[in-house]
Parts: structure tokens; C-alpha cells; sequence
């Protein structure tokens, strides 16, 4: 009987031992999810929420593996906000630790398009990441905070570099900024410096024209020339006569541009102020900065095209002249191509 009862016990013992191993096994070695899937978690969100998302997103395969390892990890308690991507190779504890230590994957931040209004990239920002668009907005004001990279909020959209960034989704708008810095001395080499020099330009001078060639038109290909004709004027103190600085003294509001919209009491007003304005009038993209840094004078500097125009053809692009008369006959060619159209 005694026996009987000390191999009953020693059963009993194995098989909570087993069960206890056997769950060891499932929660810490072997995988529990059938698919990879990707979770926001989000300030003061409850663990419960998150493993309920988990569990479907990622089909999981034991949820009792993954309730034991939250409860063992005390997930509740450490549970860190931040964007986490889960694979059907992770165990369950694996899971909980990198809810627990922030263990995130990087989002990609796209900052692309006409980007020329602060508020509209305040939103484009915050749509991508936990910022909202009233910090980031903020941001780019803050005198402060941008003369520690060098910037003010007249020339903040210099700073801007339009690319994709991988960057972390609760990244705080300084990790932001600390990025475009980056991008920003990596596209300034000594070559580049060098250039900007013999054009009588600083960084920021080429970036405010660069702004310019980018408002002007997204043909990257034509950017050269537009960029050329600017510089001409500039070698020859002529005003710039730039349309969109026009546009960006009305924050981009005008449907078309008249006569009285030139008169503009305004430093950006490049048709009563020669040289070029105080700040970019735009987040210029590095095509139109490579095109103000290689330009197409249409001859020599200063003495190659002066002006353009939208070509008649309707192509989106434009066409150059050396001389006010031919530009005329340009200008003159389009309309009647407009009126041509607008009849039919």
C-alpha cells in the first residue's frame, strides 16, 4: 500500500513537473504565432488590449502562453509604447520582454510632395508617427529649439530634406530634427560648398533659390535652366520676378496671380525687392538643389536666358528665351494656344 502511494505521489510529481516544463517549453522556445504582424501600442493602453490585439493580429497559436508570459513578464506594469512587429518565429516571453523594454522596429518617415504650408507638414509629420500635429507645428517655430541646429523658423524649411527616414514612431520631434540635420550636412560636401562658392552663394542662399526652382515646376529635368535663368538675373541685379513668392506672400491662396497681387507689401516680394528673398518659400528637394548648384545658364553667366514660360504645347513644361522680345513672342504663343483651347 505504502508503495503504491509513493509511486502514486511520484506520478503525480512527474506530471506536474512535465506540465510545468512543457509550459516552459511553449512560453520561453517555441514559436507561438502562425503570422507576422504589425501593433501600435499607444500611451496608457491597456495590456489586456494589447494582447487581444496580438492574439488576432497575429494568429496566435496558444493565448494561454502568451496570458502566462504577460503576467510573468508583468507586462501590465511595463509596458512601453511604440510601434513592434511580431513573428511567427517568437516565443511568448520573447514577446512580453519587447513590450516591456520598447524593443521597436522603425516606421519609415516620408517627407515628400509640396511641402510649402508648415501646418500641412505639421500634419504629414504627425500622421506618420505619435507626434501630433500641434508639437510638430510648434516645433517649427520654436526659435529656441532651432538655433541649437543652426535654423530659425524664417529658414527651418532649409533644414527639411525630403526623403525617407527610418525612424523610431514615439521619436520626439528633437529625433526628428536630429535626423534632417544629418541629411542636411551629408548633402553639404566640400564639393557642393565649392560650387555654392564660385555661384556667390551660401548654404542657405542656395537653398532659398533651390526653393524657388522647386516652386516653379516638378520637372526635375528643366530645374537646371529655370535655376539658370534666376542666376542670370541675380549676376545682373535684376529682380527675380518670381511668381511664387508671390504666391507664398498670399500662403498659397491665390487661384491665379494679377497685376495687383505684384504690389505686395512684402521682403518676399521679388518684383519690388531684387536679390533673393529672406527665406525659402518652400521645402526645396535635392533635385532643385542640385540644379541650382549645376545650372543651365543657356549661354554664359549672366548673358544666357533671362526668361520663361509654360510651353504652348501644354506639356507641363516651359520654354527659354535670352531676349524680353522673344520671350514675348513665347508668352504670346501660349495665350493663343489657351484661347485656341478655351473655344474649343
Amino acid at each position: 500500500m505504502k508503495k503504491l502511494t509513493y509511486i502514486l505521489a511520484l506520478l503525480v510529481v512527474v506530471a506536474i513537473g512535465a506540465l510545468i516544463g512543457g509550459n516552459w517549453l511553449r512560453d520561453n522556445k517555441l514559436p507561438n504565432f502562425r503570422k507576422q504582424a504589425e501593433i501600435y501600442v499607444y500611451p496608457e493602453m491597456d495590456a489586456g488590449k494589447v494582447l487581444d490585439m496580438i492574439a488576432d493580429k497575429a494568429q496566435v497559436i496558444s493565448r494561454k502562453s502568451l496570458e502566462r508570459s504577460f503576467q510573468a513578464k508583468q507586462v501590465s506594469e511595463y509596458l512601453t509604447p511604440g510601434h513592434y512587429t511580431i513573428s511567427p518565429g517568437d516565443a511568448s516571453v520573447y514577446v512580453a520582454r519587447m513590450l516591456n523594454n520598447g524593443w521597436q522596429t522603425p516606421v519609415r518617415l516620408s517627407l515628400a510632395g509640396n511641402l510649402r504650408i508648415k501646418s500641412n507638414i505639421a500634419a504629414k509629420i504627425a500622421s506618420q508617427l505619435l507626434l501630433d500635429s500641434a508639437t510638430v507645428y510648434k516645433a517649427l517655430n520654436d526659435e529656441h529649439l532651432l538655433a541649437g541646429y543652426g535654423f530659425t523658423p524664417r529658414n527651418v524649411f532649409s533644414l527639411l530634406m525630403p526623403d525617407t527616414y527610418d525612424i523610431y514612431w514615439t521619436a520626439s520631434m528633437n529625433d526628428v530634427l536630429d535626423k534632417q540635420k544629418a541629411a542636411w550636412d551629408a548633402f553639404w560636401t566640400p564639393e557642393r560648398e565649392a560650387k555654392a562658392k564660385a555661384l556667390r552663394l551660401t548654404r542657405q542662399q542656395a537653398s532659398v533659390l533651390a526653393s524657388i526652382v522647386k516652386a516653379e515646376s516638378n520637372n526635375e529635368a528643366e530645374m537646371p535652366k529655370i535655376a539658370g535663368v534666376y542666376l542670370n538675373r541675380l549676376k545682373i541685379g535684376m529682380p527675380l520676378q518670381a511668381d511664387p513668392t508671390i504666391a507664398f506672400c498670399y500662403d498659397y491662396q491665390l487661384s491665379r496671380i494679377l497685376l495687383k497681387h505684384l504690389e505686395v507689401d512684402s521682403a518676399y516680394n521679388t518684383y519690388t525687392h531684387t536679390g533673393l528673398p529672406p527665406g525659402p518659400i518652400c521645402v526645396p528637394t535635392r533635385a532643385a538643389l542640385e540644379a541650382v548648384l549645376n545650372p543651365d545658364f543657356g549661354g554664359t553667366w549672366g548673358a544666357g536666358n533671362l526668361y520663361f514660360c509654360a510651353n504652348s504645347d501644354f506639356s507641363g513644361t516651359h520654354v527659354f528665351a535670352k531676349t524680353l522680345a522673344e520671350h514675348n513672342r513665347n508668352a504670346a504663343a501660349f495665350q493663343a494656344e489657351l484661347t485656341r483651347r478655351g473655344r474649343k
